[in-house]
């Protein structure tokens, strides 16, 4: 199938529903509690139709603390999905590193400062070389927008290619390479979608195909007369479904767009600051990547964001482009994120995402082992996939929704995603430890059981 047939043909996909599938639905749902009905109406009221709720029951968490939520009756509920406070909800570390700096100063990098320059160095040792210069933003959108800007400077190129069921922000530039908004988002001509490699038992298969499927992408906007600007994929393919083999792919992939002319720009706000093992999820693949874009655990929830890169495209860029961000690496912001990196550093946390990621893989392949629901459980460290599936074997995103409600009914958080919404996605702050995957598979199991 030729990329422009296959960009049109993604439009009536499962992506393209309307309807998020694990959310409030007040018709389905009318019992609730008064205060959450009251506000819920409020809400509606003030915020619209744009917003939604998780899970058939709303959740009303009132305080957090670690990888836990608490309602206002106290009750604990787990949580395996917010990856924003990655270093732990109410983190006492990034809470002193805030008031601190709020208390002391907060203003833009037009003035020279001590701590941007001193985040800067430790960020960028943390990549391998060109990857040497930070630009800093306020969000993960913000940042996948500038990275867009910066290489269709670089290579005069307009062509984009991505994976079917991406998410990459909600700009204009950003929402127009992020099919999985739906059918309201329209996809243009110069964005390629390709399909996300699936598991092959070879672990070469998958590989081979991705990257024919960005060589015949590139080829097509060639015939079309789009100039080739690059690629972006999240490097964990989480919106299409946490596709995590072949390792490699994207090293073949980024060597196709580069003989073309164009860059290679890896999405590291979810796979990124040590959720997989390693710091970023690129490392899987043995390449190094033209710009990396960073985002939602980078400040533990303040608003923080950055395009990772080159001096030789930054000079240029910056040479040529004028481009400011008041709030971008303010000195609160960038407190919040050096805790964030001292978390990580001196409590292990990526040998601990490592460790208790593989016991909740291994946890649950056994408690699904023989249960023709669940074909495939894969994952990287703290994140995680589940596909569900029917007695076909094809994608059944209603049963994933109902182990969804039914493990939130356990007072366990996840969600599901992926092109057919039938993969759960499990994706804890770094802090989960053995004990609450322990207490995730308990629920998990019960929640199997409950649904035969």
């Amino acid at each position: 199938m030729a990329p422009q047939a296959a960009r049109i043909e993604g439009s009536g996909t499962a992506a393209s529903r309307s309807v998020m599938v694990n959310g409030y639905d007040a018709a389905a749902v009318p019992e609730l509690a008064l205060r959450e009905r009251e506000l819920i109406r409020r809400r509606e009221r003030v915020l619209g139709r744009p917003y939604r709720l998780f899970y058939r029951e709303p959740f009303h968490p009132v305080r957090a603390s670690g990888a836990h939520l608490f309602d206002a009756e106290g009750r604990d509920y787990l949580d395996a999905y917010n990856n924003v406070p990655a270093v732990g909800h109410s983190n006492p570390r990034v809470q002193a590193a805030v008031t601190a700096q709020l208390g002391a100063l907060n203003t833009h990098t037009r003035y020279l400062t001590d701590g941007v320059v001193e985040y800067a160095e430790r960020l960028t040792a943390l990549f391998p070389e060109p990857l040497s210069q930070a630009i800093f933003a306020c969000t993960g959108s913000e940042a996948v927008d500038l990275a867009l800007r910066i290489v269709r400077h670089a290579t005069g190129g307009q062509g984009i290619i991505i994976t079917r069921n991406a998410y990459h922000g909600t700009t204009a530039a950003t929402a127009a390479i992020s099919p999985s908004l739906g059918p309201g988002n329209p996809i243009p001509d110069t964005v390629a979608l390709v399909d996300a490699p699936e598991s092959a038992p070879d672990g070469g298969v998958g590989e081979r195909v991705f990257g024919e499927q960005v060589r015949a992408a590139i080829a097509d906007f060639a015939a079309r007369g789009i100039p080739f600007a690059g690629m972006i994929v999240d490097s964990v393919l989480s919106s299409d479904g946490l596709r995590l083999a072949p390792q490699g792919f994207l090293a073949q992939a980024a060597e196709i767009v580069r003989a073309a002319g164009g860059l290679y720009i890896a999405d590291e706000v979810q796979p990124g600051f040590g959720r997989t093992g390693d710091w970023w999820g690129f490392t899987r693949h043995g390449c190094a990547p033209d710009l990396v874009v960073l985002g939602k655990p980078m400040g533990n929830g303040m608003p923080i964001s950055a395009v990772v890169g080159s001096p030789a495209l930054f000079e240029r860029f910056g040479a040529e482009v004028r481009y400011f961000n008041t709030f971008g690496g303010n000195p609160v912001s960038v407190a919040a994120a050096g805790a964030v990196l001292d978390e990580i550093e001196d409590r292990e946390l990526r040998v601990s995402a490592a460790r208790v990621g593989a016991l909740l893989t291994d946890g649950l392949r056994a408690v699904s082992a023989g249960d023709d629901r669940i074909a495939e459980v894969r994952g990287a460290g703290l994140f995680l996939g589940v596909d569900v599936v029917d007695a076909a074997g094809a994608p059944d995103p209603a049963t994933a929704l109902a182990l969804v409600n039914g493990l939130r009914d356990r007072r366990i958080l996840v969600s599901a995603s992926g092109t057919g919404e039938n993969v759960l996605k499990i994706r804890p702050p770094l802090v989960f430890d053995a004990a609450d995957a322990e207490r995730f598979l308990d629920g998990f199991a019960a929640t199997l059981r409950s649904l035969r």
